[in-house]
């Protein structure tokens, strides 16, 4: 009698093969891990799930006495506090999405070398876990706005602030195409781990969070700046929900940060594909 199969695993032979159907099959299991990730990330923790709200608004308090008083970085037209925590909740899911990713690999090597299932579905429940972190933090930054407002700050919503939802689907990709990459690399070079957290925060300062590009006026460190995928992003979450004088909105920069990331998550996949066959022999 002829056996009928419920499914029929195949080794990749192309870099590109992603399977994109394959990984909708397991959609349930994408959620499962995302849900996993949620409900495990502060377990055995005092403030549990607090967290999720504590960590930007610490961060913005310290930036605002560090740089907004002492140094002077902010600008005089907004609270200083609502522009140091913007920066903040939008870096956070580009560095979040990076950081968890970047572990794919090494942090899933017990399950993946047992069960059988795409290895996409990991990074894109990575994606989820830190989107609905966000969206938590960002509903605090808009509770935040609407106390300053009612308190006398005075600030303006522009139309760019329509586009949240397109810049934040190009920070979780970006986060995701330089995660995967940096995850892919650990399997045999386990060096990227330790370094991971330090240019995280290296980028940062590179990027403008605790400070505004409009402020630089030599035009090669602007156009340095500028050509930060991260930077256009960060500026154009300031200028849509604070209005002019806090970012700058220019298309052309843009235009390159969306080529970068679509290079490098492009770059990321075809890496992550061909390291996925063989990776089990080297972690």
């Amino acid at each position: 009698m002829e056996k009928k199969w419920t499914a029929v695993i195949r080794p990749k032979r192309k870099l590109l093969d992603l399977n994109l159907k394959e990984v909708w099959k397991y959609k349930d299991l994408i959620w499962l891990f995302a849900r996993r990730d949620i409900a495990t990330r502060y377990k055995q923790t005092v403030l549990g799930p607090l967290w999720f709200i504590i960590q930007p608004l610490m961060s913005s308090v310290i930036y605002t006495i560090a740089f907004g008083t002492i140094a002077g970085t902010a600008p005089g037209n907004v609270p200083s506090y609502l522009f140091y925590l913007i920066g903040t909740v939008s870096w956070g899911l580009f560095s979040g999405c990076l950081s968890a990713t970047s572990n794919t690999f090494v942090g899933n090597a017990g399950i993946f070398g047992k069960v059988y299932f795409p290895r996409l579905v990991t990074p894109i429940s990575t994606l989820l876990t830190q989107t609905f972190n966000f969206l938590i933090q960002f509903g605090i930054y808009l509770i935040m706005s609407l106390i300053l407002y009612l308190t006398g700050g005075t600030f303006h919503i522009t139309w760019i602030a329509a586009m949240t939802p397109i810049l934040m689907l190009e920070l979780a990709l970006l986060g995701l195409g330089c995660g995967i990459i940096i995850s892919s690399l650990t399997t045999k070079y386990r060096d990227l781990q330790i370094l991971v957290g330090f240019g995280v925060s290296l980028v940062m300062y590179l990027s403008p969070v605790v400070y505004f590009v409009a402020e630089v006026e030599n035009p090669v460190l602007h156009t340095l700046l500028m050509i930060n995928p991260v930077t256009p992003i960060i500026e154009m979450f300031r200028y849509g929900w604070l209005g002019a004088g806090t970012g700058v909105v220019e298309w052309g920069y843009w235009g390159i940060s969306w080529g970068i990331t679509i290079i490098l998550l492009f770059i990321g996949i075809i890496i992550f594909n061909k390291i996925e066959k063989n990776f089990m022999d080297t972690v």
